[in-house]
């Protein structure tokens, strides 16, 4: 049986007129009768008078108070009442025009529904029970006693109801291309209205366009203008009404681009027998296949000669390839490819292997050791001539460089060689100042200190 309904802003009296046939005889006791009964008593034998005695009105002791309950809980109304007599108490919803109980009878088939009162009270109170409410039950509750002209009173329920976020019409994980634009959306329900903030998932501000970058943004709706690759990754819809607990939606947002491909080296050089590792950068999306090439475009495989591998970096979609050679051989050296594809591209880099000279081992001096390189070849003008210092590249930290005091010693060298031929020679054949004479001795002199400043110079260069 549906629940009883009646004209919103009418005057619920009788209720006979539209309440089910069982419940009639228990509510025409009261349904038309005046609230005043007269009492005539007999007339006694000394010829008494007559007495009239007036019962009172039924009378509410207490306001019906509003209530604010969470969806899902119970919920108990109250309604008190003095001088009830043989009237009868209901409980109607007024935005329902709906009957639920009258005196100790439920009305609607709501099994939500139920009422009791307390007898031993007074001022009888009668409760309108409600178990697990839901958002429909909100609204306004008057609790009426059915006298000739019906006496009622109002009390309001508040049901406030946490968000909850539809994901039948909000968005999903989404693919989209790099410089496209992308429009989120987050609906939400609850009560009262949840509103809407959007986040990153982590510290990166959301990029809405060029010129505007956010921590956050409120509304349904998020539109972000021609993403790149670093818009990429989890957004939050955060919804929130005051009503615990909030609630949020993860949105992973995936930019695909083609592969991009770079060295940090074009030109590596190596000795023979030493190992080497080439090394290449990609950013991709969707992840690229990596593998590596020889001039002749032969993919190069695992063996044990070479190992590759392919190591992920952040943000995920970058990633370093290397290449490791071991034990360089002349037939290693040429050129190297590093290949990236994806679905939506490829692109590859090149890097040239060659033979280099094997680093310059030097015993270590007092003094601390620096690492350069010389990048030409200069000369430096000697008492005795002019004098080379041969540019030097440097392969490991601490080799030193060579000092030109071996051009000192070998010249000092042809000097002694030079004054012994000149013993042998008779006088007449001798050059002129020639053999350890002091203007030999005086050049060799003034030529060490100079050979070995310029050592000094060219270690601090």
């Amino acid at each position: 049986m549906p629940p009883v309904r009646v004209g919103v802003g009418t005057l619920l009296m009788p209720w006979a007129t539209v309440l089910p046939r069982v419940l009639l005889p228990s509510l025409l006791l009261a349904g038309t009768m005046s609230q005043t009964v007269q009492s005539v008593a007999a007339p006694s034998s000394n010829g008494g008078l007559v007495a009239n005695a007036v019962l009172e009105d039924p009378e509410f002791t207490d306001i019906i108070e509003n209530i604010t309950v969470p969806a899902g809980r119970n919920v108990k109304l109250a309604c008190s009442v003095k001088n009830l007599g043989s009237y009868k108490v209901a409980w109607m919803h007024f935005e329902q025009s709906a009957i639920l109980t009258v005196h100790n009878h439920v009305i609607t088939r709501n099994p939500r529904i139920s009422v009791t009162h307390d007898k031993h009270d007074k001022h009888k109170t009668w409760f309108l029970h409600i178990s697990n409410v839901q958002e429909e039950d909100k609204g306004r509750y008057m609790c009426q006693i059915n006298t000739v002209t019906a006496k009622t009173q109002f009390g309001y329920l508040h049901v406030v109801v946490p968000p909850n976020i539809d994901d039948s019409v909000s968005s999903s994980d989404v693919i989209i291309r790099e410089g496209a634009n992308i429009t989120l959306r987050c609906n939400a329900t609850g009560s009262p209205p949840p509103s809407i903030k959007w986040k990153r998932d982590g510290p990166l501000k959301i990029t809405v366009s060029k010129n505007i970058s956010v921590n956050d943004w409120e509304g349904e709706i998020l539109t972000l203008e021609r993403v790149t690759r670093h818009d990429m990754g989890a957004y939050l819809c955060i919804a929130s009404n005051g009503v615990p607990p909030s609630v949020s939606k993860r949105i992973k947002v995936s930019v695909d681009f083609p592969p991009i491909l770079w060295t940090s080296h074009q030109l590596v050089g190596i000795p023979l027998g030493y190992n080497v590792t080439l090394e290449c950068i990609t950013e991709a999306h969707p992840t690229s296949l990596n593998y590596w090439t020889r001039e002749n475009d032969q993919m190069i495989h695992e063996s044990v000669k070479y190992k590759t591998e392919s190591i992920p970096g952040t943000p995920s979609y970058k990633a370093v390839m290397r290449l490791h050679i071991s034990e360089v051989q002349q037939s290693d050296y040429g050129i190297y490819k590093c290949i990236a594809k994806n679905p939506r591209g490829e692109a590859d880099g090149t890097i040239r292997l060659y033979s280099s000279s094997p680093p310059t081992t030097i015993p270590p001096s007092t003094t601390e050791a620096i690492t350069t390189t010389v990048s030409s070849t200069r000369v430096f003008e000697l008492p005795f001539g002019p004098t080379t210092v041969s540019s030097i590249n440097s392969f490991d930290k601490g080799n030193k460089y060579q000092s030109i005091l071996n051009d000192v010693d070998r010249s000092e060298q042809k000097s002694r060689d030079s004054s012994k031929t000149n013993r042998d020679r008779s006088p007449a054949n001798r050059p002129k100042n020639s053999g350890s004479s002091p203007s030999s001795w005086r050049w060799l002199t003034l030529a060490l200190p100079v050979a070995f400043q310029l050592t000094h110079l060219a270690r601090w260069q």
